[in-house]
């Protein structure tokens, strides 16, 4: 399995920033940011299935544009799994026909270019020799976070959370767990920010680690671009004995 990183970032800019996306394989995202909107006509046409953590623009912002380039290139309809209040805000508020149309009725209701499809927290999809499992979390809208496995292991992505006792509780009963990727959006200056809108700091994400019962590569995610090295350095100086590592564009898990 592999699993290669399209966006990590917390905003965009210049060549290299790039709103949240995970490719596994070729044919699943997690989260559909604007890095989608690198990858080629082709590329995009072989995607089925789209993981949606949480509704927030950065992680939804190219799944519209996506489906709407290469729908008429496909044979069956692409996939969008995402919980239920996801599901209802992507319904009222993108394909709507004011915003963007609903593909979920084009060409046809019989034949459309899209269908959702819902998931609860505990619900694993099987994938082949791939599987999904929807992880808690806590963010200021409902939001989910997913572990990925494959025959080499599994990888967990926490989606946008803040403090989450049940996203431990799930993380640590996965079996061998091979990478973290945790979000960390502000640095501790910012800790009040990083409340209010339920995201971590390098202080809260200390606190969070301290649950972690297993042994695995940690990388940091949703770094805000004006603050990545202040974030990051103060991550060093706080939890240096795990060496936690910055996510960056096109990183690629292989296992």
């Amino acid at each position: 399995m592999r699993i290669r990183v399209l966006g990590c970032s917390g905003g965009i800019g210049g060549s290299h920033l790039r709103t949240t996306s995970l490719l596994v394989d070729d044919d699943i995202l997690i989260d559909a940011g604007t890095g989608v909107g690198d990858l080629s006509i082709a590329e995009l046409a072989r995607i089925d299935h789209v993981f949606v953590t949480h509704s927030h623009l950065d992680h939804i912002a190219c799944l519209p544009l996506m489906i709407d380039t290469v729908g008429e290139l496909r044979t069956r309809p692409l996939t969008v799994w995402t919980s239920a209040p996801t599901l209802e805000v992507l319904r009222r508020h993108i394909f709507n026909w004011s915003i963007w149309p609903d593909f979920t009725e084009i060409p046809s209701v019989e034949r459309p270019f899209m269908c959702f499809r819902e998931l609860r927290v505990g619900d694993e999809i099987d994938m082949g020799n791939r599987a999904i499992r929807v992880l808690p979390a806590q963010h200021t809208v409902p939001a989910v976070g997913y572990a990925v496995r494959g025959p080499g292991g599994t990888l967990a992505f926490s989606g946008d959370t803040t403090v989450c006792d049940e996203f431990w509780d799930a993380v640590n009963a996965l079996p061998d767990l091979r990478h973290l990727i945790i979000e960390t959006a502000f640095p501790d200056r910012d800790r009040q920010l990083a409340v209010m809108s339920r995201h971590l700091c390098p202080d809260m994400l200390a606190g969070e680690l301290e649950k972690l019962r297993h042994e695995a590569d940690i990388y940091i995610t949703h770094l805000k671009p004006s603050q990545m090295d202040i974030t990051m350095r103060e991550i060093a100086e706080t939890l240096g004995s795990r060496s936690p590592r910055m996510l960056r564009n096109n990183h690629v898990f292989d296992f």
